[in-house]
């Protein structure tokens, strides 16, 4: 019973207003507000603050900035096998594995479409159908920046907007398509592997999405939007950072079909660290 009022109260609730009320509040630089908010959540999700390049948690100018820290330049190595893929985020992995059929494991009972978590477009999705992908759930106590899997050229972004549900293991068993429903920004690579997308999925509380070529992003419009980068595209190295968090959710990334493969010490379940070996190049 508490699982369906908690989903029906999804479905009630006003997102983005939400969403929005989050924001300002986590924006807010007034030491009386954010210093008990940021000193609760430290205490409440036993966020390690030993690997933040700042330890002192007030000493952040605002939640905001407390919550997308930096970390000491230790405190991830990345690894270094050739041909490595690298986990993009920390995190847990919620799914990994083959996209059959044009559609992503979700949970029992659910799966979405890679063509309508690209925006709806068929032929952006035609590269990744049979290919492979990974669903990293970044919760609250994690780092929150996102990182490149692969050196990569930025080909082109999309910012589709959407719902707000929350996500967790709730949602994710009882929302249909929730990824594909939820606002997010689609990052399209070329890579040494050839096609790789970085889906980064908002929340209900995630108060925006940044990428490093971008800042943040948030058409005030709320349409569905694409930029193409032709020769002054952005070009990333693996393991540097793309993008970020205001509040977290999850990174989904997709990979064509024999273009790699998932190394056999992680699964579904696990949790991970930006950095460590999650597949390689085929």
């Amino acid at each position: 019973m508490p699982d369906r009022l908690f989903i029906l109260f999804q479905y009630l609730l006003p997102h983005h207003l939400l969403s929005r009320l989050a924001g300002c509040l986590a924006n807010c630089t007034w030491s009386w507000v954010k210093n008990p908010f940021i000193t609760w959540f430290v205490k409440r999700y036993q966020v390690d603050m030993s690997q933040a390049l700042e330890e002192n948690p007030t000493a952040y100018s605002s939640f905001n900035d407390f919550f997308t820290r930096a970390l000491k330049p230790d405190a991830r190595p990345l690894d270094q096998t050739s041909g490595s893929i690298l986990c993009p985020a920390d995190g847990a992995i919620s799914q990994l594995g083959k996209i059959e059929h044009g559609r992503i494991f979700q949970a029992k009972g659910h799966s979405f479409s890679v063509q309508e978590l690209l925006g709806g477009n068929a032929e952006l999705a035609a590269p990744f159908q049979g290919g492979e992908f990974a669903t990293v759930y970044l919760s609250p106590r994690d780092y929150h920046r996102v990182h490149m899997p692969l050196g990569g050229t930025l080909k082109e972004m999309i910012y589709v907007p959407g719902k707000l549900f929350s996500v967790n293991q709730t949602t994710a068993k009882n929302v249909p398509e929730l990824f594909a429903r939820n606002e997010r920004v689609v990052c399209l690579f070329d890579t040494e592997a050839g096609p790789m997308a970085v889906v980064l999925v908002g929340a209900m509380i995630v108060a925006s999405v940044e990428t490093v070529w971008a800042g943040l992003v948030a058409p005030p419009s709320r349409e569905l939007r694409s930029t193409a980068y032709g020769q002054a595209a952005p070009s990333l190295e693996k393991g540097d950072e793309m993008g970020r968090f205001k509040l977290g959710s999850t990174a989904i990334v997709l990979f064509g079909p024999d273009a790699m493969r998932w190394s056999e010490s992680v699964k579904a379940g696990d949790s991970v660290q930006m950095g460590q070996l999650m597949g390689n190049v085929a």
